[in-house]
């Protein structure tokens, strides 16, 4: 019964993340509404919110795309993970696909046959596997570290579209002593990503840490734990930097390419680069919901 119940909280959890944004973002958007002068532009904007509001609603999915599960499980020091729990995450989210529903995307095949996509795909949504699960506790040095209590256990479902992987980057920065190099590096990246795009405003997340691995897991902990209410200087650097692209909704220009943006600066090691990873995030993004056991 009680893993019945967990498996339920999961799926709902799943269809929260797909159907619903944080109250930040409605807010950040609302308050781009307000501000954006180009007509084309405020009227996608309108069109954005008015999507938001249907699927919020209505309980369907806020995109076509339904996304890639990921997820970050923070754990306390008197919590423990046990292999029934993985099973029970794996169960909920199969079970939220499917009760969303998702859309089929898997594809079929061993190996080389998932790379050339030459067997079909799977009808069932319940086929999409979650990305390994990321796990954050106290020891973490980033600007996103959390202050985690001996008794937490959360667990963060983040649903990753298609469409801003293909249009995220990891890759060094010679940082020649200079912080705003790399962070300028990044904006450079993102908005060359945001103008190819196609479903802007955005808000874009960069990880910065010392391997490729750490950089996109801190972008990841960015996209779990960010707040357009709290957006420190750096965040405040990038995202009006990519707003002075004219970019704007859908490409098609203004003042509001971007929402906000979210910077997770990670530990770094003695050396000339830094690995940056960048991730433009479409206007449904960020999905994300949390359980809390």
């Amino acid at each position: 019964m009680i893993i019945m119940d967990i498996q339920n909280q999961i799926s709902n959890s799943i269809i929260e993340a797909s159907t619903s944004l944080s109250q930040d973002k409605l807010k950040a958007l609302k308050s781009a509404i307000s501000k954006e002068d180009n007509d084309n532009a405020r009227w996608v904007l309108e069109q954005v919110y008015e999507n938001y509001k249907v699927a919020s609603e209505k309980k369907l999915p806020l995109c076509d795309d339904t996304g890639i599960p990921h997820v970050i499980i923070e754990l306390g020091s008197k919590r423990e993970i046990t292999g029934n729990l993985i099973e029970d995450i794996h169960q909920g989210i199969a079970k939220g696909l499917e009760n969303l529903p998702g859309r089929p995307m898997t594809v079929k095949g061993n190996d080389l046959e998932r790379i050339s996509q030459k067997v079909g795909l799977f009808d069932e949504p319940s086929a999409m596997k979650s990305a390994p699960i990321l796990i954050d506790t106290n020891k973490e040095i980033s600007t996103y570290s959390r202050d985690i209590s001996e008794d937490t256990l959360n667990i963060h479902f983040l649903l990753l579209g298609g469409g801003p992987e293909i249009r995220s980057k990891t890759y060094r920065v010679f940082h020649k002593m200079s912080d705003k190099l790399v962070i300028d590096t990044a904006c450079e990246w993102l908005e060359e990503s945001l103008s190819k795009l196609g479903c802007t405003p955005s808000i874009p997340s960069i990880g910065i840490g010392r391997s490729h691995y750490e950089a996109n897991s801190l972008m990841l902990k960015a996209i779990a734990y960010g707040n357009l209410n709290n957006q420190n200087k750096t965040e405040r650097y990038v995202t009006n930097k990519l707003n002075e692209s004219n970019i704007g909704p859908m490409g098609l220009g203004g003042k509001t390419s971007v929402l906000g943006s979210f910077v997770n600066i990670g530990n770094q090691r003695a050396s000339g680069v830094r690995i940056v990873a960048i991730h433009p995030q479409c206007f449904v993004e960020p999905r994300v919901s949390t359980l809390k056991l």
